[in-house]
């Protein structure tokens, strides 16, 4: 199970920034706050155990970020052969905000990062505004000296963040590194209003689901090859490789340990044939990982919506804010958006089980880019006009989301049984 709201705020000692370890990657920025007070960034490629701890304390107490900036995802990534770099900030001895970057080197564009939903700011800082200033500024650094190219998903409510970054030399992204939007429900709702605004046949199931024999449990480790298998039929009824199972099962038992996710079972007459691992961080929890059995049972008596269902009553009783259900396609966005009559039955078919449930949409802020020096901006915009380049950024848009596989070989067995390749 996830941590409580109050667990998660917890707070932790700060680390004191001499005491910071240093290595090659260390520089410091400065940014005037007020008369005798500064905002300090330190960059760091291992900023210590301390630091660490009270960075993801910080992540966990900030609204509109994710689990893609704790510490652990940066473990989980090293998986693939993504190195973090830490953008910490301080004021005095207090870390007030900071940004996780993931890089990796890639063939033919050089050293790649990519921040998602960040940089942040402390949500308790009274100078929240400098904070944000100084994490541009050593955003803005990172990007004209030392990575090549540098992808940068703004937190949710950081459209200013990514506005400043624009007048510092980025550029919006089109290469959908993230979500545009996506869609979600106000757990402040109590569960009669959010029911009230399912669509009409997902309403009735939830009357019906117990005299049909469908349940559902909260699932653990045992489960994981499960949900990897029924991820490898999901995969393969939509034409993608799915992640293996020794990744499955890493990102389930750092993430589970740490209180960031669970994992929900859906059964029909005690067989398992749908499951879910949901992940939380701050007043947010998130879909991650689904798949099921669409040869049986459970697409018939929407086995999926089931487990979506206790997922979001655990998620209110748990005390969350918002349950997202993992991002829109840009077609169904711009329609639940500009204010047409969208429904479950007019969007694309991926998506229409999300809008089912009657939530919110919303866009995050403008995603943005820098890419240099000069010439390789250029043959990157001229490569997206090819088939081979959009090829190869699709492989780089996959490999920056985790969506597809580049690690270690996967042991046989798991192929065999799964049905996943090792690409």
């Amino acid at each position: 199970m996830m941590m409580e709201m109050g667990t998660r705020a917890a707070t932790a000692r700060p680390m004191s920034r001499e005491r910071a370890p240093q290595d090659r990657a260390g520089m410091w920025t400065n940014h005037d706050v007020s008369p005798g007070r500064n905002v300090d960034v330190v960059v760091r490629e291992d900023p210590g155990p301390d630091a660490l701890q009270a960075w993801d304390l910080l992540v966990d107490r900030t609204p509109g970020t994710d689990v893609t900036q704790l510490s652990v995802w940066a473990g989980l990534r090293g998986r693939v052969g993504f190195s973090p770099l830490y953008l910490l900030a301080y004021s005095g001895s207090e870390l007030v905000g900071g940004a996780q970057i993931l890089t990796r080197r890639v063939p033919v564009l050089g050293l790649v990062g990519y921040l998602p939903y960040g940089p942040l700011v402390a949500p308790e800082t009274e100078a929240g505004a400098d904070v944000r200033r100084a994490l541009v500024d050593a955003v803005v650094a990172l990007g004209q000296r030392r990575l090549r190219i540098l992808f940068v998903q703004p937190p949710e409510g950081a459209q200013d963040t990514s506005d400043e970054l624009r007048d510092r030399g980025f550029r919006p992204s089109s290469a959908g590194i993230a979500p545009q939007g996506s869609i979600r429900i106000d757990l402040t709702a109590d569960l009669a209003e959010i029911r009230s605004r399912f669509g009409k046949r997902l309403k009735s199931w939830t009357n019906r689901w117990e005299s049909r024999g469908v349940t559902v449990r909260v699932g653990d480790e045992r489960d994981i090859p499960l949900l990897a298998e029924l991820m490898a039929s999901s995969a393969q009824h939509q034409g993608y490789t799915p992640l293996p199972l020794d990744y499955v099962m890493a990102l389930y038992r750092e993430l589970a340990a740490t209180g960031h996710a669970v994992l929900y079972v859906g059964e029909v007459d005690g067989v398992p044939v749908a499951a879910d691992l949901m992940t939380g961080c701050g007043d947010m929890v998130r879909g991650r990982l689904s798949g099921f059995d669409r040869s049986g049972e459970a697409m018939r008596l929407s086995v999926p919506a089931a487990i979506r269902w206790e997922m979001i009553k655990w998620a209110k009783e748990q005390g969350y804010r918002w349950f997202d259900f993992g991002g829109l396609r840009p077609e169904t966005l711009a329609a639940l958006l500009d204010g047409s009559d969208a429904s479950a039955d007019t969007v694309p078919t991926a998506d229409q089980p999300k809008v089912t449930f009657g939530g919110t949409a919303f866009r995050y802020p403008t995603p943005v880019e820098m890419i240099r020096p000069a010439a390789l901006r250029t043959v990157y915009d001229v490569a997206w006009r090819s088939a081979t380049g959009r090829r190869l950024f699709a492989d780089v848009k996959s490999l920056l989301r985790g969506s597809r596989w580049r690690g270690p070989e996967v042991r046989a067995a798991d192929r065999a049984n799964l049905g996943v390749s090792a690409s």
